[in-house]
């Protein structure tokens, strides 16, 4: 009972810190406001405005039909251009896709004939051109099917429904990744800063004169900095992420936030292990900015975890953020159960057993050093 009495008041005093820490308060605010609402705007994914040009050779009904079938939201209204033009517009980057319509090409195409229509990409615009090239692709062809009224039968009836984000808006996706993302930032960085705060202010030798254990100051700094992090990751949830973007959460929110408070008990021992290898907070940034990238790229995040390298995954089973960021995805995305996201748990767990333990053994380690 002592003991967990010396890590309830001793986790008192780190949000006493933390509340008159004008900076970091300011972080917190800001990574799980500002900092969901600018990506999940400013990352678009789909095809949406694309800037298109028309090189009509044909001036045929059929050419007419597919200048017309250019159609917002995919496409901003679609110019005519002539031949000439083509090089010269692209190389200004005025259009990202002109459509040439070669001559006779009705005909040749009411005779059986295949014609071809040529399809400039401005390829500098990744993420339109990749979707676009193919949208369009799908237009014309549409056009001329109905155009020529023929009917292809194929042996498949091909039928796809997206359950979650039924209109692939990416707004969705990146919105609650970026709170996964942010909740692994600060853990690391309100933790490793709390150690550093204490040296540099001189209160760590006051910790080590008082009745205290290494691992009674650690679980201290891990419950207070975590509990932190767990309200601004739910606030930003409800208010941003459900509030301002509308974006929906289908599986259970007490699920995923106890998911959240076992991850966190493993990533703040990392912020404590990393901020026994600095001296200062600058070391410390530079220390823990290169291993949260890691984990950010590498977890599954931004791309899906099947599509690395098989080593690469082999490594990443040893990082937390990756089970994180799997039951994250099941529970937030595919509304998945415990029985479901209990493996993945399972494994978060015990990871954080092993980076506690770790961190306690260099925390130890340290406090002997500074007492000798």
């Amino acid at each position: 009972m002592r003991a967990l009495r010396n890590i309830y008041r001793l986790g008192l005093k780190e949000l006493a810190s933390l509340r008159y820490d004008t900076v970091l308060v300011v972080l917190i605010v800001y990574f799980f406001s500002y900092a969901v609402y600018a990506p999940a705007k400013g990352t678009q994914m789909e095809l949406i405005n694309a800037s298109v040009a028309v090189v009509d050779e044909d001036r045929s009904v059929l050419s007419q039909r597919i200048f017309d079938a250019l159609l917002p939201p995919h496409f901003l209204p679609p110019q005519h251009l002539e031949a000439s033009q083509i090089d010269r517009a692209m190389e200004r980057g005025k259009y990202t896709f002109i459509v040439d319509i070669p001559p006779d090409f009705e005909a040749d195409v009411m005779r059986g004939r295949k014609p071809v229509i040529q399809v400039n990409v401005d390829a500098t615009a990744m993420i339109q051109a990749g979707s676009g090239a193919g949208h369009l692709q799908s237009v014309i062809a549409q056009e001329i099917l109905a155009f020529t009224h023929t009917k292809v039968d194929t042996p498949v009836n091909l039928v796809l429904r997206s359950q979650y984000n039924p209109n692939r808006e990416s707004v969705w996706f990146v919105a609650l990744m970026q709170v996964v993302n942010n909740i692994t930032l600060l853990a690391i960085f309100l933790t490793g800063a709390a150690l550093i705060r204490e040296r540099e202010h001189g209160t760590i030798e006051h910790l080590l004169v008082m009745p205290l254990t290494p691992a009674e100051i650690m679980l201290a700094k891990i419950w207070a900095n975590g509990l932190v992090v767990v309200v601004a990751a739910s606030l930003s949830l409800e208010l941003m992420v459900r509030g301002v973007l509308g974006v929906p959460i289908a599986g259970s929110l007490l699920l995923f936030i106890s998911g959240e408070v076992i991850y966190l008990f493993s990533v703040t021992a990392l912020g404590i292990f990393l901020a026994t290898l600095a001296r200062s907070m600058p070391q410390f940034a530079l220390l823990a900015m290169p291993v949260f990238i890691v984990m950010n790229l590498l977890s599954g995040s931004n791309t899906p975890f099947e599509s690395m390298p098989a080593a690469v995954q082999h490594i990443m089973r040893f990082s937390p953020s990756t089970h994180f960021v799997s039951l994250s995805q099941a529970i937030l995305f595919r509304g998945a159960g415990i029985d479901v996201v209990w493996p993945e748990f399972l494994a978060t767990a015990g990871l954080g057993v092993v980076f506690f333990f770790g961190a306690l053994l260099r925390f130890r380690k340290t406090i002997s050093q500074m007492q000798a």
